[in-house]
């Protein structure tokens, strides 16, 4: 059975089943820590906008963010929201002074922009080699 599964990780029962249209694909950037919590994803589909009506059916929790790109893959831009995603996410979780943040090396990771602000807000990255984060 062909399809794309809708459901966060906390949900009971059957997952809602969306029949499949044209078949693009999407990137959700997600994080997960030592202790097994997660923050909401960052879900990027191809276009340049969408609407909010498009969910309502699917009933996603508020906190899931919903993104735009040309090819529904991540850049520099979109690199940025996610980690800005990921510290207001992850700084109400802990009294920690620094952050530390593994990721792959994706380009989007080493904007310069995306570099500042890990350092103005104290999040440390550790970059792991090229295509290795499947191993995790």
């Amino acid at each position: 059975m062909a399809g794309m599964v809708i459901t966060g990780s906390e949900r009971q029962g059957r997952p809602k089943l969306v029949q499949p249209r044209n078949r693009e694909w999407i990137t959700v950037i997600q994080a997960i820590n030592a202790e097994g919590q997660s923050i909401a994803p960052f879900i990027i589909g191809a276009g340049q906008y969408h609407l909010a009506n498009w969910y309502r059916e699917c009933n996603l929790p508020g906190d899931w963010v919903i993104a735009t790109s040309q090819n529904g893959w991540t850049n520099n831009e979109l690199g940025l929201e996610w980690l800005k995603h990921f510290d207001r996410s992850t700084t109400k979780r802990s009294n920690a002074r620094y952050h530390l943040l593994i990721l792959d090396g994706h380009e989007s990771h080493h904007s310069a922009d995306f570099e500042r602000y890990c350092k103005e807000n104290k999040i440390i990255t550790l970059y792991m080699p090229a295509y290795a984060s499947h191993l995790l």
